[in-house]
């Protein structure tokens, strides 16, 4: 099987990225695993014209479709992202949105292969899981249009820094556990 990571943040060093790669270490003993950056991409945003509700397709051409592709080569997604001022980044805001060809609110639409699992996980530097929860729903709203079905999060408070990180190993692992 095999397990596509997100790095859903802009930053391709700092704690999001650490996490990703935790992830992908602990699953690649069980899984071909493949990380991406978000900010590896370069594509615009949805420009709202709705031509792909008649279509399937956006008329832009740009690396939407390689983070597509390899959606559609992963039997597992995660998608790890930060808090930016209390839910996910711009960058994949503009992602999510570029995919409403794939949105099954609309027909005809575009669709991934069926059984493809997901799973959501979020961290910010403040204390409360509120802010987390606003992460992980915005993935699970994502994921359920995209009719990749969610099973499973975690949420992670008090990271700021890939330091913070430390004492929370056993619990990205145990989550590791239940992919």
């Amino acid at each position: 099987m095999k397990v596509l990571v997100i790095n859903c943040s802009p930053v391709k060093t700092g704690a999001t990225a650490e996490i990703v790669r935790m992830i992908s270490g602990e699953l690649s003993g069980r899984y071909e695993v493949k990380s991406i950056c978000i900010d590896d991409y370069s594509f615009g945003f949805c420009r709202g014209c709705r031509s792909c509700h008649k279509t399937a397709a956006c008329f832009q051409k740009d690396d939407i479709s390689l983070i597509m592709d390899e959606f559609e080569k992963a039997d597992i997604i995660v998608s790890v992202s930060p808090s930016y001022w209390a839910d996910i980044p711009g960058q994949f805001k503009a992602f999510i949105d570029r995919c409403t060809p794939w949105c099954n609110t609309h027909d005809p639409h575009s669709k991934l292969s069926p059984g493809k699992k997901g799973y959501a996980v979020a961290l910010r530097t403040g204390p409360g899981m509120q802010e987390c929860e606003r992460i992980i729903g915005s993935i699970v709203h994502f994921y359920g249009h995209m009719e990749i079905d969610c099973c499973g999060s975690l949420g992670l408070c008090g990271i700021g820094y890939k330091d913070d990180l430390s004492p929370r190993t056993e619990e990205i692992r145990q989550f590791c556990k239940m992919i």
